[in-house]
């Protein structure tokens, strides 16, 4: 289950990375630009009809803590948020990499807005030709996470929450 709280580490990561290779892809959005650290985008699902963006919310009988869950509806594109490496000397966000995934809203609930999976640390991942979100960081030396896809899961109330999953969800970003 996804939810907001202190830390979380998302990854973009298509290749391992090792000494001496190569440094990862770096992340575009919808227009074809780099993804940048700081700017505002949305995450949004790739296949049309099948909800909008990403949203903090509560899938439980409890008004906090939030989770995030996708959108019931495709044309509307959820809240902004950054991205922010754990190196902030890098501008562009690149795939492999260790990063913060920040929301762009206040809450009434009293907690981060930086996006967190109960129990567990997390990444994004290249997905044929758009992206998808893979929990399963690199930053943390005794750490043993269980990596896995994060995908819609529909929670008991019907709201469409984010958590890890055998099928992803195939995403893209687009600059708000």
């Amino acid at each position: 289950m996804l939810k907001m709280k202190t830390l979380l580490l998302l990854l973009f990561s298509t290749i391992s990375l090792s000494m001496g290779q190569p440094s990862p892809n770096q992340l575009r959005d919808l227009d074809g630009n780099l993804v940048r650290s700081g700017t505002k985008y949305y995450i949004l699902h790739v296949i049309r009809g099948m909800g909008g963006g990403l949203i903090p919310a509560s899938t439980r009988n409890e008004s906090c803590p939030l989770d995030v869950v996708q959108a019931n509806q495709e044309v509307n594109n959820g809240l902004p948020l950054t991205f922010t490496p754990v190196n902030p000397k890098k501008g562009v966000i690149r795939e492999s990499t260790d990063l913060n995934i920040i929301f762009l809203a206040a809450s009434t609930c009293i907690q981060s807005n930086v996006w967190m999976l109960e129990e567990y640390d997390g990444q994004l991942i290249k997905y044929e030709d758009h992206y998808k979100l893979m929990f399963c960081p690199t930053v943390c030396d005794i750490c043993k996470p269980v990596c896995g896809n994060i995908g819609v899961v529909i929670a008991k109330n019907g709201s469409r929450r984010l958590a890890i999953s055998e099928v992803p969800l195939k995403i893209m970003f687009k600059k708000a």
